[in-house]
Protein backbone atom coordinates (compact mmCIF):
# COMPACT_ATOMS: atom_id res chain seq x y z
CA UNK A 1 0.00 0.00 0.00
CA UNK A 2 1.13 3.28 -0.60
CA UNK A 3 -0.93 6.21 1.44
CA UNK A 4 0.30 9.02 -0.51
CA UNK A 5 3.00 10.72 1.65
CA UNK A 6 5.11 7.83 3.24
CA UNK A 7 8.50 7.51 1.97
CA UNK A 8 8.00 3.40 1.94
CA UNK A 9 5.84 1.04 1.18
CA UNK A 10 3.27 -0.78 3.90
CA UNK A 11 2.92 -4.55 3.29
CA UNK A 12 0.16 -6.66 3.51
CA UNK A 13 -2.42 -3.84 5.14
CA UNK A 14 -5.99 -4.73 5.89
CA UNK A 15 -8.60 -1.70 4.40
CA UNK A 16 -11.77 -1.22 5.75
CA UNK A 17 -13.73 0.87 3.46
CA UNK A 18 -17.26 2.05 2.54
CA UNK A 19 -19.06 3.98 0.18
CA UNK A 20 -18.51 7.15 2.20
CA UNK A 21 -15.16 7.08 3.60
CA UNK A 22 -11.84 4.74 4.23
CA UNK A 23 -12.43 3.32 7.82
CA UNK A 24 -9.57 1.41 8.67
CA UNK A 25 -6.15 0.74 6.85
CA UNK A 26 -3.29 -1.22 9.01
CA UNK A 27 -1.07 -3.75 8.62
CA UNK A 28 -3.31 -5.47 12.10
CA UNK A 29 -6.57 -7.15 11.97
CA UNK A 30 -9.64 -4.24 12.03
CA UNK A 31 -11.35 -4.33 14.60
CA UNK A 32 -14.65 -6.51 14.80
CA UNK A 33 -16.84 -3.36 14.76
CA UNK A 34 -15.89 -2.46 11.23
CA UNK A 35 -16.69 -5.79 9.76
CA UNK A 36 -19.68 -8.27 9.26
CA UNK A 37 -21.00 -9.96 12.12
CA UNK A 38 -18.39 -13.34 12.35
CA UNK A 39 -16.05 -12.19 9.45
CA UNK A 40 -12.29 -13.26 10.09
CA UNK A 41 -11.34 -13.47 6.34
CA UNK A 42 -11.54 -10.20 3.61
CA UNK A 43 -14.05 -9.98 0.87
CA UNK A 44 -10.99 -9.64 -0.91
CA UNK A 45 -7.50 -10.65 -0.78
CA UNK A 46 -5.01 -9.16 -3.71
CA UNK A 47 -1.72 -10.74 -2.95
CA UNK A 48 0.77 -9.52 -5.74
CA UNK A 49 -1.52 -6.03 -5.74
CA UNK A 50 -0.51 -2.59 -5.11
CA UNK A 51 -3.20 0.00 -3.35
CA UNK A 52 -2.48 3.40 -4.03
CA UNK A 53 -4.82 6.87 -3.57
CA UNK A 54 -6.76 8.18 -6.78
CA UNK A 55 -4.66 10.86 -8.35
CA UNK A 56 -5.21 14.70 -8.45
CA UNK A 57 -4.11 17.35 -10.85
CA UNK A 58 -3.33 20.35 -9.81
CA UNK A 59 -3.14 22.76 -12.96
CA UNK A 60 -5.96 22.09 -15.00
CA UNK A 61 -7.90 24.10 -18.13
CA UNK A 62 -11.33 22.45 -18.34
CA UNK A 63 -11.98 25.15 -20.77
CA UNK A 64 -9.33 23.91 -23.49
CA UNK A 65 -9.30 20.68 -25.04
CA UNK A 66 -5.54 19.24 -24.99
CA UNK A 67 -6.06 16.03 -27.18
CA UNK A 68 -6.88 18.05 -30.05
CA UNK A 69 -3.28 18.97 -32.28
CA UNK A 70 -4.63 20.64 -35.63
CA UNK A 71 -3.81 24.45 -34.66
CA UNK A 72 -6.15 25.80 -36.55
CA UNK A 73 -9.10 23.97 -35.37
CA UNK A 74 -7.77 24.73 -31.53
CA UNK A 75 -8.42 28.24 -32.67
CA UNK A 76 -11.82 26.99 -33.45
CA UNK A 77 -12.32 24.98 -30.38
CA UNK A 78 -12.17 28.33 -28.42
CA UNK A 79 -14.57 30.61 -30.50
CA UNK A 80 -17.15 28.51 -29.30
CA UNK A 81 -19.82 29.97 -26.72
CA UNK A 82 -19.13 29.20 -23.07
CA UNK A 83 -21.95 26.96 -22.89
CA UNK A 84 -20.79 25.27 -25.54
CA UNK A 85 -17.15 25.17 -24.08
CA UNK A 86 -19.06 23.61 -20.48
CA UNK A 87 -20.62 21.03 -22.60
CA UNK A 88 -17.36 19.55 -23.69
CA UNK A 89 -15.92 20.05 -20.52
CA UNK A 90 -18.79 17.68 -18.88
CA UNK A 91 -18.26 15.21 -21.23
CA UNK A 92 -14.82 14.35 -19.90
CA UNK A 93 -15.51 14.35 -16.47
CA UNK A 94 -16.60 9.76 -16.56
CA UNK A 95 -13.58 9.65 -18.22
CA UNK A 96 -11.31 10.98 -15.98
CA UNK A 97 -12.88 9.27 -12.59
CA UNK A 98 -11.99 5.97 -14.93
CA UNK A 99 -8.37 7.24 -15.78
CA UNK A 100 -8.15 7.13 -11.96
CA UNK A 101 -7.91 11.02 -11.43
CA UNK A 102 -10.35 11.82 -8.41
CA UNK A 103 -9.78 15.85 -7.98
CA UNK A 104 -8.43 18.68 -10.44
CA UNK A 105 -7.39 21.93 -9.15
CA UNK A 106 -8.54 24.26 -12.26
CA UNK A 107 -6.00 26.96 -12.91
CA UNK A 108 -8.61 29.01 -14.68
CA UNK A 109 -10.66 30.51 -17.59
CA UNK A 110 -12.72 33.54 -18.45
CA UNK A 111 -15.79 32.16 -19.84
CA UNK A 112 -16.66 30.09 -16.59
CA UNK A 113 -16.36 26.48 -17.55
CA UNK A 114 -14.14 25.63 -14.14
CA UNK A 115 -16.91 27.72 -11.88
CA UNK A 116 -19.81 25.91 -13.44
CA UNK A 117 -17.92 22.39 -13.02
CA UNK A 118 -16.94 23.53 -9.18
CA UNK A 119 -20.90 24.67 -8.75
CA UNK A 120 -21.39 21.17 -10.21
CA UNK A 121 -19.96 18.98 -8.14
CA UNK A 122 -21.71 20.67 -5.03
CA UNK A 123 -24.68 19.14 -6.16
CA UNK A 124 -26.08 15.79 -4.84
CA UNK A 125 -27.11 14.93 -8.36
CA UNK A 126 -24.06 15.56 -9.59
CA UNK A 127 -22.70 12.96 -12.52
CA UNK A 128 -19.33 10.85 -12.31
CA UNK A 129 -16.96 13.26 -12.18
CA UNK A 130 -13.69 13.74 -9.92
CA UNK A 131 -13.81 16.67 -7.87
CA UNK A 132 -13.51 20.16 -8.79
CA UNK A 133 -12.53 23.55 -7.36
CA UNK A 134 -11.32 26.72 -9.66
CA UNK A 135 -10.34 30.27 -9.26
CA UNK A 136 -13.15 31.77 -12.11
CA UNK A 137 -11.30 34.29 -14.16
CA UNK A 138 -7.21 34.74 -13.66
CA UNK A 139 -5.78 38.42 -12.91
CA UNK A 140 -3.58 39.61 -15.24
CA UNK A 141 -2.16 43.16 -16.18
CA UNK A 142 -4.54 44.43 -19.50
CA UNK A 143 -2.63 43.73 -22.79
CA UNK A 144 -0.01 41.61 -21.51
CA UNK A 145 -0.22 37.13 -21.24
CA UNK A 146 -3.53 36.22 -20.03
CA UNK A 147 -6.30 37.44 -21.92
CA UNK A 148 -7.83 34.49 -22.84
CA UNK A 149 -8.42 32.94 -19.85
CA UNK A 150 -8.46 36.06 -17.30
CA UNK A 151 -9.16 39.59 -16.76
CA UNK A 152 -7.78 42.76 -16.58
CA UNK A 153 -6.39 43.67 -12.52
CA UNK A 154 -7.12 47.50 -13.75
CA UNK A 155 -10.96 46.62 -14.20
CA UNK A 156 -10.57 46.83 -10.75
CA UNK A 157 -9.70 49.75 -8.29
CA UNK A 158 -7.98 47.74 -5.72
CA UNK A 159 -6.39 43.66 -5.60
CA UNK A 160 -9.15 43.66 -2.67
CA UNK A 161 -12.10 44.79 -4.91
CA UNK A 162 -10.62 42.01 -7.40
CA UNK A 163 -10.62 39.23 -5.12
CA UNK A 164 -13.94 40.32 -3.91
CA UNK A 165 -15.29 40.19 -7.40
CA UNK A 166 -13.55 36.39 -7.94
CA UNK A 167 -15.15 35.01 -4.55
CA UNK A 168 -18.45 36.54 -5.36
CA UNK A 169 -18.27 34.63 -8.35
CA UNK A 170 -17.30 31.40 -6.42
CA UNK A 171 -13.86 31.38 -6.75
CA UNK A 172 -12.21 28.42 -4.69
CA UNK A 173 -8.92 30.42 -4.87
CA UNK A 174 -7.36 33.16 -6.77
CA UNK A 175 -5.52 32.84 -9.56
CA UNK A 176 -2.61 35.37 -10.90
CA UNK A 177 -0.86 35.81 -13.86
CA UNK A 178 2.60 37.54 -12.70
CA UNK A 179 5.04 36.85 -15.99
CA UNK A 180 4.85 36.01 -19.19
CA UNK A 181 5.66 32.68 -21.40
CA UNK A 182 8.59 31.06 -22.38
CA UNK A 183 10.01 32.59 -25.41
CA UNK A 184 10.66 29.43 -27.77
CA UNK A 185 12.30 30.87 -30.59
CA UNK A 186 14.74 33.08 -27.94
CA UNK A 187 14.76 29.76 -25.01
CA UNK A 188 14.39 32.38 -22.39
CA UNK A 189 11.46 34.30 -21.37
CA UNK A 190 11.70 37.70 -22.73
CA UNK A 191 9.13 39.84 -21.50
CA UNK A 192 9.29 41.86 -18.02
CA UNK A 193 6.61 40.66 -15.41
CA UNK A 194 3.26 42.19 -15.21
CA UNK A 195 3.31 42.97 -11.54
CA UNK A 196 5.17 44.12 -8.79
CA UNK A 197 5.89 42.28 -5.28
CA UNK A 198 3.94 44.66 -3.85
CA UNK A 199 1.04 44.27 -6.12
CA UNK A 200 1.28 40.15 -5.59
CA UNK A 201 1.47 40.71 -2.27
CA UNK A 202 -1.62 42.79 -2.20
CA UNK A 203 -3.64 39.86 -3.72
CA UNK A 204 -2.46 37.89 -1.72
CA UNK A 205 -3.33 39.23 1.80
CA UNK A 206 -6.66 40.12 0.04
CA UNK A 207 -7.11 36.57 -0.74
CA UNK A 208 -6.13 35.19 2.54
CA UNK A 209 -8.58 37.91 4.18
CA UNK A 210 -11.63 35.89 1.96
CA UNK A 211 -9.88 32.55 3.13
CA UNK A 212 -8.60 31.73 -0.08
CA UNK A 213 -5.32 30.51 -1.49
CA UNK A 214 -3.36 32.30 -4.16
CA UNK A 215 -2.13 29.83 -7.28
CA UNK A 216 0.34 32.24 -9.63
CA UNK A 217 1.50 31.67 -13.12
CA UNK A 218 5.62 32.22 -13.37
CA UNK A 219 8.37 31.23 -14.82
CA UNK A 220 11.62 33.36 -15.42
CA UNK A 221 13.89 34.01 -12.06
CA UNK A 222 12.93 37.50 -11.93
CA UNK A 223 9.33 37.02 -12.24
CA UNK A 224 9.85 33.83 -9.80
CA UNK A 225 11.60 36.46 -7.53
CA UNK A 226 8.60 38.44 -7.58
CA UNK A 227 5.88 35.62 -6.66
CA UNK A 228 8.38 34.11 -3.74
CA UNK A 229 8.32 37.88 -2.48
CA UNK A 230 4.09 38.31 -2.55
CA UNK A 231 3.90 35.26 -0.39
CA UNK A 232 2.01 33.02 -2.79
CA UNK A 233 0.82 29.32 -2.04
CA UNK A 234 2.01 27.89 -4.90
CA UNK A 235 4.14 28.72 -7.95
CA UNK A 236 2.99 27.36 -11.39
CA UNK A 237 5.06 26.29 -14.24
CA UNK A 238 8.17 28.04 -12.53
CA UNK A 239 11.01 27.59 -15.47
CA UNK A 240 13.97 29.10 -14.78
CA UNK A 241 13.76 29.00 -10.92
CA UNK A 242 17.38 28.83 -9.39
CA UNK A 243 18.54 26.67 -6.26
CA UNK A 244 18.41 29.82 -4.21
CA UNK A 245 14.63 30.28 -4.86
CA UNK A 246 13.92 26.58 -4.54
CA UNK A 247 15.19 27.32 -0.62
CA UNK A 248 13.08 30.27 -0.52
CA UNK A 249 10.15 28.54 -1.21
CA UNK A 250 10.49 25.48 0.88
CA UNK A 251 11.47 28.01 3.75
CA UNK A 252 8.15 30.29 2.80
CA UNK A 253 6.02 26.28 2.35
CA UNK A 254 5.63 27.78 -1.28
CA UNK A 255 4.31 24.99 -3.45
CA UNK A 256 5.78 24.09 -6.79
CA UNK A 257 3.58 22.52 -9.78
CA UNK A 258 6.34 22.34 -12.39
CA UNK A 259 4.14 21.20 -15.41
CA UNK A 260 6.57 19.83 -18.13
CA UNK A 261 3.98 18.30 -20.21
CA UNK A 262 3.02 21.38 -22.50
CA UNK A 263 6.74 21.72 -23.14
CA UNK A 264 7.73 18.28 -23.65
CA UNK A 265 4.78 18.27 -26.32
CA UNK A 266 5.99 21.12 -27.95
CA UNK A 267 9.09 18.88 -28.62
CA UNK A 268 6.76 15.48 -29.49
CA UNK A 269 4.98 17.39 -31.92
CA UNK A 270 7.07 19.97 -33.53
CA UNK A 271 6.12 19.03 -36.83
CA UNK A 272 2.67 20.40 -36.12
CA UNK A 273 4.09 23.51 -34.64
CA UNK A 274 6.93 24.03 -37.53
CA UNK A 275 9.58 24.01 -35.31
CA UNK A 276 13.29 23.87 -36.76
CA UNK A 277 15.80 22.51 -34.95
CA UNK A 278 17.09 25.61 -33.00
CA UNK A 279 13.83 25.89 -31.15
CA UNK A 280 13.65 22.40 -30.77
CA UNK A 281 17.19 22.35 -29.29
CA UNK A 282 16.02 25.58 -27.31
CA UNK A 283 12.91 23.15 -25.87
CA UNK A 284 15.15 20.09 -24.86
CA UNK A 285 17.44 22.56 -23.18
CA UNK A 286 14.64 23.93 -21.11
CA UNK A 287 13.54 20.27 -20.04
CA UNK A 288 17.09 19.31 -19.03
CA UNK A 289 17.44 22.20 -16.91
CA UNK A 290 13.86 22.10 -15.32
CA UNK A 291 14.49 18.42 -14.38
CA UNK A 292 17.63 19.39 -12.70
CA UNK A 293 15.44 21.90 -10.57
CA UNK A 294 13.24 19.45 -10.24
CA UNK A 295 15.61 16.95 -8.74
CA UNK A 296 17.15 19.91 -6.48
CA UNK A 297 13.96 20.83 -5.35
CA UNK A 298 13.21 17.22 -4.18
CA UNK A 299 16.43 16.96 -2.47
CA UNK A 300 15.72 20.26 -0.32
CA UNK A 301 12.29 19.45 0.63
CA UNK A 302 10.44 21.72 -1.15
CA UNK A 303 6.12 20.77 -1.55
CA UNK A 304 6.31 19.46 -5.36
CA UNK A 305 2.59 18.65 -6.38
CA UNK A 306 1.82 17.38 -10.20
CA UNK A 307 0.13 19.21 -12.54
CA UNK A 308 -0.08 18.47 -16.21
CA UNK A 309 -1.53 22.28 -17.12
CA UNK A 310 -4.31 19.65 -19.27
CA UNK A 311 -5.96 21.62 -22.27
CA UNK A 312 -2.68 23.00 -23.05
CA UNK A 313 -1.19 21.50 -26.56
CA UNK A 314 -1.53 18.13 -26.69
CA UNK A 315 -1.50 17.87 -22.86
CA UNK A 316 -5.16 15.76 -23.01
CA UNK A 317 -7.42 15.93 -19.41
CA UNK A 318 -6.08 12.48 -17.45
CA UNK A 319 -3.99 11.09 -20.06
CA UNK A 320 -1.90 14.28 -19.68
CA UNK A 321 -1.38 13.67 -16.07
CA UNK A 322 0.19 10.29 -16.47
CA UNK A 323 2.37 11.62 -18.59
CA UNK A 324 3.60 14.39 -16.41
CA UNK A 325 4.05 11.34 -13.84
CA UNK A 326 6.39 10.01 -16.22
CA UNK A 327 8.31 13.03 -17.55
CA UNK A 328 8.76 13.78 -13.67
CA UNK A 329 9.87 9.89 -12.88
CA UNK A 330 12.54 10.21 -15.76
CA UNK A 331 13.36 13.40 -14.20
CA UNK A 332 15.22 11.69 -11.93
CA UNK A 333 12.33 11.05 -8.98
CA UNK A 334 11.94 8.26 -7.61
CA UNK A 335 8.66 6.33 -8.73
CA UNK A 336 6.89 6.75 -4.71
CA UNK A 337 8.22 10.44 -4.87
CA UNK A 338 6.15 10.95 -8.07
CA UNK A 339 3.02 9.05 -6.70
CA UNK A 340 3.32 11.24 -3.31
CA UNK A 341 3.30 14.69 -5.73
CA UNK A 342 0.26 13.64 -7.51
CA UNK A 343 -2.10 12.54 -4.23
CA UNK A 344 -0.66 12.93 -0.85
CA UNK A 345 1.23 16.38 -1.29
CA UNK A 346 -0.92 18.02 -3.11
CA UNK A 347 -3.77 16.92 -0.56
CA UNK A 348 -2.28 18.47 2.43
CA UNK A 349 -0.86 21.60 0.84
CA UNK A 350 -4.10 22.92 -1.18
CA UNK A 351 -6.72 23.14 1.45
CA UNK A 352 -9.46 21.22 -0.65
CA UNK A 353 -12.74 21.23 0.62
CA UNK A 354 -13.19 17.71 0.70
CA UNK A 355 -10.56 14.77 2.06
CA UNK A 356 -9.15 12.62 -0.87
CA UNK A 357 -5.52 11.93 -1.68
CA UNK A 358 -4.44 9.29 1.32
CA UNK A 359 -5.18 5.61 2.45
CA UNK A 360 -6.29 7.27 5.62
CA UNK A 361 -9.56 6.38 8.06
CA UNK A 362 -11.99 9.16 7.19
CA UNK A 363 -10.67 9.92 3.61
CA UNK A 364 -12.84 9.34 0.97
CA UNK A 365 -13.07 5.83 -1.23
CA UNK A 366 -11.15 7.06 -4.33
CA UNK A 367 -8.22 4.59 -4.39
CA UNK A 368 -6.61 2.51 -7.48
CA UNK A 369 -5.88 -1.22 -7.48
CA UNK A 370 -3.18 -2.71 -10.06
CA UNK A 371 -1.05 -5.57 -10.34
CA UNK A 372 1.32 -3.66 -12.37
CA UNK A 373 3.63 -2.12 -9.29
CA UNK A 374 3.88 1.80 -10.06
CA UNK A 375 6.82 1.39 -8.06
CA UNK A 376 8.84 -0.41 -11.14
CA UNK A 377 7.85 2.76 -12.63
CA UNK A 378 4.62 5.36 -13.12
CA UNK A 379 4.62 4.27 -16.54
CA UNK A 380 1.87 1.02 -14.82
CA UNK A 381 -0.26 3.12 -13.80
CA UNK A 382 -1.59 3.42 -17.28
CA UNK A 383 -2.18 -0.48 -17.49
CA UNK A 384 -5.31 -2.37 -16.54
CA UNK A 385 -6.50 -1.24 -13.54
CA UNK A 386 -9.18 -1.23 -11.00
CA UNK A 387 -10.96 2.25 -9.86
CA UNK A 388 -12.50 2.64 -6.42
CA UNK A 389 -14.52 5.51 -6.46
CA UNK A 390 -16.91 6.54 -3.64
CA UNK A 391 -17.76 2.72 -3.41
CA UNK A 392 -18.74 2.37 -7.52
CA UNK A 393 -15.90 -0.32 -8.80
CA UNK A 394 -14.33 0.62 -12.37
CA UNK A 395 -12.40 -1.80 -14.57
CA UNK A 396 -9.94 0.14 -16.45
CA UNK A 397 -7.92 -0.83 -20.27
CA UNK A 398 -4.73 0.05 -20.73
CA UNK A 399 -5.48 2.56 -23.31
CA UNK A 400 -8.34 5.04 -23.62
CA UNK A 401 -7.77 7.73 -26.82
CA UNK A 402 -7.41 11.58 -26.04
CA UNK A 403 -10.23 12.35 -28.27
CA UNK A 404 -12.13 15.23 -26.46
CA UNK A 405 -9.64 15.12 -23.39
Amino acid sequence: MLDGVSSTARHNVHVVYDQASILYADEQSPPKDLVNPGQDQPDCDLPGFTLLPGLIDAHTHFFLEGGELDPDRRSAYLKQSPAELLKHAVARLEKLVRLGVVATRDAGDKDGVGLALSKLYSRTDRPLMPYIDSPGAAIHHRGRYGNFMGEAFEDCLTPAQCVEARVKSGADRIKLIPTGIINFKKGAVTAEPQMTAERIAGFVAAARSFGRQTLAHASGDSGIERVIDGGVDSVEHGFFVRNDQLMRMRDREIAWVPTFAPVQKQVDHADWMHWDAGVVANLKTILERHAASLVKAHAMGVQVIAGSDAGSYGVAHGLGLLYELELMERAGLPSLAVINCATGVGSKRLAFKQKFGLIKPGFLSRFILTKHSPLESVVNLRRERTIVFDGAVFETAEEMAPDGL
